[in-house]
């Protein structure tokens, strides 16, 4: 099998294109205009070139092609951020305010791939009465791609997460078939029980794990790793471990006496992580979701972990910044099972 050839938009610190690398593709080359979030990726991504940037003004005869050569492109993947996605009248897909994906399409049509992969929330399918959806369909397909879109749930792929994003796959060379959802879920406790509880410390950068591998998906995150990484507590006052303290396994801030129930008003407040089942979303923020056992908000790796992220991958930058790098990303583990399909494509209709 050659070794076929990848570039990520919108690429983040990388998950996506990670998940590609560990399929087998080559990774060229990642355009985001977060230079914290390129650094972690050029770190991760040996050999990979990097733009940062507006992606608007990111052409490929001028930009693109004199980093990476002659090069062919098979595949583009890239999650475009929705934020700001808008419909000021019937098929007015090409207002100003979708850039992003008007950038991202471009792109496509500049450079045209064998394949594309464009992930994001579950909730643009049904956008402006499935407006924006039905746009990206009739683009694509006027470009002579046949395009499908599915729901995945992170989940049903190896990641203890129940994470939900739509995943449009676009194809020119042949039918692409979605990978086969698992029935054995991979649990909170089940990632996360071998790193240091930081119970009584907040944790240095560099640490030893707590206990051998216990199973299988702890053996595969540690597969290329003797040391634990970005691993380093947060700060609680006493006030707010006590509250923890009281909301149990898989509970929330509904389990809390009433005097502290309020003090959060949102549906996600004070929510511990359920040891016996895969986590929530991971976001960007992290402050209300807690470990299942210990009375503090998840480290930067635990999150990685919950992303499906190996503890190998080393993010960079203060905290924020990581945690806004692991929230973004698409979990590894089910971008490599993307990729395995995607390669079973090009393989079975290779030009």
């Amino acid at each position: 099998m050659r070794k076929y050839n990848v570039i990520d938009l919108f690429c983040g610190c990388g998950g996506l294109s990670y998940g590609f690398e560990r399929a087998g593709f080559n990774v060229l080359l990642g355009i985001d205009n977060d230079a914290k979030a390129l650094e972690t990726f050029e770190l991760n991504h040996k050999g990979a070139k990097s733009i940062c940037g507006d992606i608007t003004q990111v052409h490929y005869e001028e930009d693109i092609k004199p980093l990476i050569g002659d090069k062919i492109i098979d595949v583009i993947i890239g999650g475009p951020p929705c934020q700001g996605m808008s419909l000021s009248g019937p098929r007015k897909f090409d207002d100003p305010r979708n850039k992003l994906y008007l950038s991202y399409i471009r792109l496509v049509d500049e450079i045209r791939p064998k394949m594309f992969v464009i992930e994001n929330v579950p909730g643009l399918v049904g956008l402006f009465g499935g407006q924006i959806k039905d746009s990206i369909i009739e683009k694509f397909t006027e470009m002579g791609y046949d395009i499908q879109f599915k729901i995945l749930c992170a989940s049903e792929h190896g990641v203890p997460q129940s994470r939900r994003r739509v995943v449009f796959v676009g194809s020119r060379i042949g039918e692409f078939v979605y990978p086969e959802p698992q029935t054995e879920e991979v649990t909170c406790m089940m990632a996360l029980s071998d790193l240091p509880p930081l119970e009584c410390e907040l944790g240095t950068d560099v640490m030893q794990y707590e206990t051998e591998a216990m199973n299988p998906y702890q053996k595969l995150m540690r597969e290329r790793s003797s040391e634990v990484r970005n691993h380093v507590a947060a700060s609680h006052s006493d006030r707010v471990r006590e509250i923890i303290s009281l909301v149990p396994d898989g509970g929330n801030y509904k389990d809390l006496p009433e005097e502290y129930a309020h003090t959060r008003n949102f549906h996600v407040a004070w929510t511990r992580f359920a040891s016996n089942k895969p986590a929530p979303t991971i976001d960007t923020g992290h402050r209300h979701h807690f470990h299942y056992k210990y009375n503090r908000v998840p480290t930067v790796r635990e999150c990685a972990r919950l992303q499906s992220f190996p503890d190998d991958f080393i993010f960079l930058g203060n905290k924020t910044q990581q945690f806004r790098q692991v929230g973004n990303a698409v979990p590894p583990i089910m971008a490599q099972k993307i990729a395995n399909k995607i390669i079973e494509t090009l393989e079975k209709n290779n030009e």
